[in-house]
C-alpha cells in the first residue's frame, strides 16, 4: 500500500552473504573458483569454436550462448566477491539506484536472450532430425545470423521494458534488498503499490519470457520425440537422441537456475 514513506531511494542495500559472518572466507574462495572455472570453460568453447573452419549452426549458437553465459558471470559475480572481501555496511552492501537499474536490466537482457536462444537451438534440433533432407537449405548461416540477433533484441526489449516497468513503482520502508543482485522479486517486495494489479503485468512478463521459449522447446521436442520413436533401427535412434543430449542438458540447468533465483 502507499503511505506517507513512499520514496524514490538514492540507492538499495544488497544483503547477500551478509547473514553468515564467519563463512564469508570460505565463501569467497568456493565463488572464486567456480567464477574462474565458468569463465576459463567458456572461453575455452569460444576459442574452440573460432578455430574450426566450418562451423555448423550448432556451433554457432553454441558460441553465442557461451558468451552469453560468460557475460553473466561478469553481471552478478565480480560484486559478488568484492562485497564478500569489503566490510561495508553491516546490514548489506550498498548499491546506487541507478547501479541497481543497469544490474537488473542487463540480467533479464541476457536471460531472455538465453531462452530465446534455447528456443532456437530446439528449432535446430528439430529441423536436423525430423526433416534432415532440408536441414542445409531451411537453417542456413544467414538464418542463423538472423534468429541470434532476434534473440538478443528480444531479450533486449524486455529487459527494458521490465526495468522501466519496475523503477517506475514508488518504494517505501526498508532499502535492504534480500538477495545477491538486484532482482526483480527482490525489488517488488520493497514497491509500495496501492494493489498487486499494479505489479501483475511485470510478473507477467516475467513469466512470459519463462514460459514462451519453454513451450516451444517442448513442442520442438515433443515432435523429435515423435520422429524417434519412428525410427527402426536403435542404433540410428540413440545417434540421434545423442545430438540432443548436451541442448537438454544446457535448458534444465539454465531454468533450474532461473527457478533457484525467482523462489530466492
Amino acid at each position: 500500500m502507499d503511505g506517507p514513506n513512499a520514496t524514490m531511494p538514492c540507492g538499495f542495500l544488497l544483503q547477500g552473504f551478509f547473514e553468515f559472518p564467519r563463512l564469508r572466507p570460505w565463501l569467497f574462495l568456493l565463488l572464486l573458483a567456480a567464477h574462474l572455472a565458468t569463465v576459463g570453460g567458456n572461453l575455452l568453447i569460444l576459442v574452440a569454436v573460432a578455430s574450426v573452419p566450418s562451423r555448423p549452426p550448432m556451433l554457432l549458437f553454441l558460441c553465442q550462448l557461451s558468451a552469453i553465459e560468460l557475460c553473466y558471470t561478469l553481471v552478478v559475480v565480480p560484486r559478488s566477491l568484492a562485497d564478500l572481501t569489503l566490510p561495508g555496511h553491516p546490514r548489506g552492501s550498498p548499491i546506487s539506484f541507478l547501479g541497481c537499474a543497469v544490474q537488473m536490466q542487463m540480467f533479464v537482457a541476457l536471460g531472455g536472450t538465453e531462452c530465446f536462444l534455447l528456443a532456437a537451438m530446439a528449432y535446430d534440433r528439430y529441423v536436423a532430425i525430423c526433416q534432415p533432407l532440408r536441414y542445409a537449405a531451411v537453417v542456413t548461416p544467414g538464418v542463423c545470423a538472423r534468429l541470434a540477433l532476434a534473440c538478443g533484441l528480444g531479450g533486449l526489449a524486455v529487459s527494458v521494458g521490465l526495468t522501466v516497468g519496475v523503477f517506475r513503482l514508488p518504494f517505501c520502508g526498508s532499502c535492504l534488498l534480500v538477495h545477491f543482485f538486484c532482482d526483480i522479486t527482490a525489488l517488488l517486495h520493497r514497491a509500495c503499490t496501492r494493489s498487486y494489479a499494479d505489479e501483475l503485468p511485470l510478473l507477467g512478463a516475467c513469466l512470459l519470457l519463462l514460459l514462451l521459449p519453454s513451450t516451444l522447446i517442448l513442442v520442438s521436442y515433443g515432435a523429435i520425440a515423435g520422429a524417434l520413436s519412428r525410427l527402426r533401427a536403435p542404433g540410428g535412434r540413440r545417434k540421434a537422441a545423442s545430438t540432443c543430449a548436451s541442448h537438454l542438458v544446457v535448458t534444465f540447468l539454465h531454468y533450474g537456475c532461473a527457478t533457484f533465483i525467482e523462489n530466492k
